[in-house]
């Protein structure tokens, strides 16, 4: 495969009707979601494997490595281990090629179980950027995060999706830490409901999500000012499948 490609990091895809929320959580704000480049893909009984060589976060620069491994344990259950990084230095910063997270490594470890109506799906995430004086980096910064998304459908039409979050950075303001988060050394946690509904082609759904940080950095968090450190949100998506 080659042209432009969906990440193989995390959990959550790029368009909303490709996820059980609408709005994307807080550890996909840590992961690219579409890059150029070239990926192999290989299957071999109940594994799968994929490796790309990209461009991160759309840098136009290709010194990102990526690559997965999936285990297909049974016909309700699968594990994934997904890693990837930048293996030299990219000093681009724009609006879609963030700075530290395009100089970064990401590892993931994803487990999807299904049954029935239900859909369960947790995973980890760990990020690290490590110190670079030539990109301004004065100290290492890490994430360490976890997810549960979960999905029940109640019959042909309806089902209720909700994620549960956390995420912590390291580093402090004093030490010279990176910004990952809500500022250096910040964490936050997330819930989020998602009712459904379906009839042939037409979806309709709602999404009510919460979010709280703390250990925020004043200029670098919620609200008007970037300094409250909640935020609340309700969303409405319709839209046709075809």
């Amino acid at each position: 495969m080659a042209g432009k490609l969906p990440t193989l990091i995390g959990a959550e895809y790029t368009f909303t009707f490709e996820n059980m929320n609408i709005e994307r959580g807080l550890l996909w704000n840590q992961e690219n979601a579409v890059n150029r480049g070239a990926q192999a893909n290989y299957a071999a009984g109940p594994l799968a494997f994929a490796l790309s060589w990209n461009d991160g976060f759309y840098s136009d620069r290709y010194n990102w490595l990526t690559g997965s491994v999936a285990w297909t344990i049974d016909s309700s259950n699968s594990l994934s281990f997904v890693a990837g990084g930048n293996l030299g230095r990219t000093v681009l910063s724009t609006l879609a090629t963030p700075l530290a997270q395009n100089n970064s490594e990401i590892h993931n470890l994803i487990y999807t179980h299904t049954e029935g109506p239900w859909t369960i799906n947790p995973y980890l995430q760990y990020t690290h950027v490590a110190a670079d004086a030539k990109l301004g980096f004065a100290h290492s910064a890490d994430t360490f995060g976890a997810a549960l998304l979960v999905n029940y459908a109640f019959d042909d039409n309806w089902s209720l999706a909700g994620r549960a979050e956390y995420i912590e950075s390291t580093g402090s303001v004093a030490n010279g830490a990176l910004n990952l988060l809500y500022g250096p050394g910040s964490h936050a946690w997330s819930f989020t409901v998602t009712p459904s509904y379906q009839k042939g082609p037409f979806f309709a759904r709602a999404d009510v999500s919460y979010v709280t940080a703390g250990d925020t950095t004043p200029g670098f968090a919620f609200g008007d000012n970037f300094n409250d450190k909640s935020q609340a949100r309700a969303m409405i998506e319709v839209g046709v499948l075809f």
